[in-house]
């Protein structure tokens, strides 16, 4: 079924993309007017826009400046992978007893897609494919609220550093962390089709999400 966008959802779904691409960076005030004539439409939905992005926490309304790209601190990053880990540890869980021989070839042919991606340096397409791989499971585990709950904390990292240029140089460096959160997608596989829900719980909690790598998020 065919999804009706307001044009408040237009321009959230704009300036979401121009954060998540690097285009607009921590703490750089939001044009209204240059994104309402980009876009040509009003300012009314741009500002609904930018009222919705400050209650969810990525824009700051700061008085007599305007609404600001709000930075993502280390400590912050951290809380979420630590929340997600939990969240995501629950989804596998759940959905590992209901995993056929055709969710995991569907995501074999996703880690395939993702190696292929990282290979060829098309990060935006490695983000996509890692996405779909991930819903696999989530569409397998049943809980509406769960999955809400889960795009809703996610969304808290709309930058996603790796889809900017970087630079030859850093280009390697993205590439050598993306292979290895591929391996733990392999991982992932191996568990769900030996149906190890606890070991796969425990994984996505102590590893994929592990605290210690949020640092990546505020890159």
């Amino acid at each position: 079924m065919e999804v009706y966008l307001s044009l408040k959802d237009h321009v959230y779904n704009y300036i979401a993309e121009e954060i998540n691409k690097g285009n607009l960076k921590p703490e750089e005030k939001i044009n209204e007017q240059k994104i309402s004539d980009l876009l040509n439409i009003s300012r009314t939905p741009v500002r609904e826009a930018l009222i919705q992005l400050a209650s969810e926490g990525f824009l700051e309304n700061v008085p007599r400046k305007g609404f600001l790209i709000r930075p993502l601190s280390e400590k912050e990053a951290g809380e979420i992978y630590l929340i997600l880990g939990v969240l995501d540890g629950l989804a596998v869980s759940l959905a590992c007893p209901r995993i056929t021989e055709k969710e995991i070839r569907d995501m074999q042919f996703y880690i395939g897609s993702m190696s292929l991606a990282i290979d060829s340096g098309n990060f935006d397409m490695y983000y996509r494919q890692q996405e779909e791989f991930h819903q696999i499971y989530l569409n397998l585990c049943g809980n509406e609220s769960l999955i809400n709950l889960m795009n809703r904390t996610k969304k808290k990292f709309l930058k996603k550093s790796y889809i900017m240029d970087v630079g030859d140089a850093a280009d390697d460096n993205v590439k050598e962390v993306l292979r290895s959160t591929n391996d733990e997608h392999r991982t992932m596989l191996t568990l769900f089709e030996q149906k190890n829900a606890l070991e796969l719980e425990r994984f996505m909690k102590e590893v994929h999400w592990k605290p210690d790598l949020a640092y990546m998020e505020t890159i």
